[in-house]
């Protein structure tokens, strides 16, 4: 309860298998996409990934910028931590963010990430297709994480890059009708 009210919970833990681990934070109906995504890194790819439900981004930004307010007029005190923070200290692997909102919205959040983040959003306007073609075509689908979350775990060194290829072209990310 207490991480919905504070803005993100834990909805799907990867368990404790070893390998490569990212940390998807979704809000909305992208949490459906995260959890598609955690199946496909699993089983296709063998990286666990952690699903966070993101109640409020808005809220943990909130939160944030009281602690550094607090943090900044109190400097005798011990420092306080910002939720989302708290919440991914310790948590293996990059964070990967993704909503149906532009990226600013998640991107809000990236200050407090205490690892390497990156946000995927629908950013831009005017578009009339298909719920799945808009999707694939702003990479916020199943298979758009899916292949974010490798690059990530790449650019750390923690995946070969060629995985980043073959799923590139196992998904398709470039074809909005896959």
């Amino acid at each position: 309860v207490e991480g919905i009210l504070r803005g993100m919970h834990l909805v799907s833990p990867a368990g404790d298998a070893d390998g490569p681990r990212v940390q998807l934070l979704a809000s909305g109906v992208s949490v459906t996409w995260a959890m598609r995504a955690q199946e496909l890194l699993r089983d296709d790819w063998g990286v666990q990934a952690d699903v966070w439900s993101v109640t409020s981004w808005n809220e943990l930004r909130r939160d944030g910028l009281a602690v550094d307010r607090h943090n900044l007029l109190n400097p005798g005190d011990a420092p306080r931590t910002a939720y989302v923070t708290q919440r991914l200290a310790g948590q293996a692997g990059p964070v990967v963010a993704v909503s149906d909102w532009m990226r600013a919205v998640q991107d809000m959040v990236r200050e407090w990430v205490p690892t390497d983040f990156v946000s995927l959003g629908t950013d831009g306007w005017g578009l009339s297709d298909t719920r799945g073609a808009l999707r694939r075509h702003f990479l916020v689908d199943a298979e758009s994480i899916t292949v974010q979350a490798l690059a990530m775990l790449a650019r750390r060194g923690e995946v070969d890059r060629d995985q980043v290829v073959k799923a590139l072209e196992r998904y398709r990310l470039d074809d909005p009708t896959a």
